[in-house]
């Protein structure tokens, strides 16, 4: 495994990287915050409940599938999910969101820039200037998007923050997944979502 691991490239390396973080840490947060929540995995055996974390933290990136109300989850736990739900899988992948490599190539930016580097480097490699501007510019245009419908929902349709947020980041970022608001929206807080699904 260890030869197969060192062929890859830079990009390859990181994504593996980071999927297996997000899916294993996103199951471990989302089993501690919602452990002895009884609307979303309180109420299961200890196997169901590690079992039903993981399978949130992959449906969020991925599928879009519900074992449970979504509307349910704590608030944290609503936030965790828009995390994921923006990072979204690798690319050449079906799943939504700015892609794995993307928030890599932002969280190794900060790295360098935090230890007072000018270029970004990963596994003795440099990462171009450009790919660090064009990850950061999608990023900050999807949170800038994700933001600004979801000040419109909550306004237009007076709902909570968290669950605008979490409807307009699951529509610009593909994901299928709701907490049951949507049809519930007016018509032009649900057009906003429609063209957030095409964008």
């Amino acid at each position: 495994h260890h030869r197969r691991f060192s062929r890859l490239s830079v990009y390859s390396r990181l994504v593996v990287i980071i999927t297996t973080v997000l899916i294993f840490g996103g199951a471990g947060v989302f089993a501690a915050l919602e452990w002895n929540n009884p609307n979303t995995i309180g109420d299961l055996t200890v196997p169901q409940k590690l079992m039903a974390a993981l399978f949130q933290s992959v449906t969020l990136r991925t599928a879009g599938f519900a074992t449970f109300d979504q509307n349910a989850l704590s608030d944290v736990s609503k936030a965790v999910a828009d995390f994921l739900m923006l990072v979204g899988g690798s690319s050449g992948s079906t799943a939504g969101g700015v892609k794995t490599v993307t928030v890599g190539v932002i969280l190794l930016a900060a790295w360098s820039t935090a230890r007072g580097r000018t270029s970004v480097q990963i596994m003795k490699r440099r990462i171009p200037q450009q790919a660090v501007a064009n990850a950061s510019a999608l990023f900050i245009l999807v949170l800038l998007l994700s933001g600004l419908g979801a000040a419109f929902l909550s306004i237009a349709d007076h709902v909570s923050l968290a669950n605008a947020l979490y409807e307009t980041i699951s529509a610009l970022c593909t994901v299928g997944l709701t907490t049951g608001i949507t049809s519930s929206l007016c018509a032009a807080s649900q057009i906003v979502l429609i063209i957030f699904m095409f964008f």
